[in-house]
């Protein structure tokens, strides 16, 4: 559905990048630009120093459609239950205390 440029060190902060996403999905708007290279058009959610915070996984043939994938994407976004994540990883002990 989207895809993100932003490359997380853990899962867990991969998960809470997209807890923080899924809490303001209402209030998230899209900038819909034609593709560069080829025909079609893709929808942005403008991050911080100007890079993409998500975009659209595929470009789209009109216009009207990619609007439509985006409007899509944030009502499946307000769906997901919220994630309760700990501050940090348990560390896994073998029986043995090791």
């Amino acid at each position: 559905m989207a895809v993100t440029p932003a490359a997380y060190d853990t899962a867990g902060e991969a998960e809470r990048g997209f807890d923080g996403l899924r809490a303001g999905a209402e209030g998230l708007t899209a900038r819909i630009t034609h593709v560069r290279d080829g025909i079609g058009w893709v929808w942005v959610i403008p991050g911080s120093r100007a890079l993409p915070e998500v975009r659209s996984s595929r470009a789209y043939e009109r216009y009207a459609t990619c609007q439509n994938a985006f409007r899509r994407f944030v009502v499946l976004l307000a769906k997901q239950p919220a994630l309760e994540l700990p501050d940090r990883v348990a560390t896994l002990r073998l029986p043995d205390g090791r």
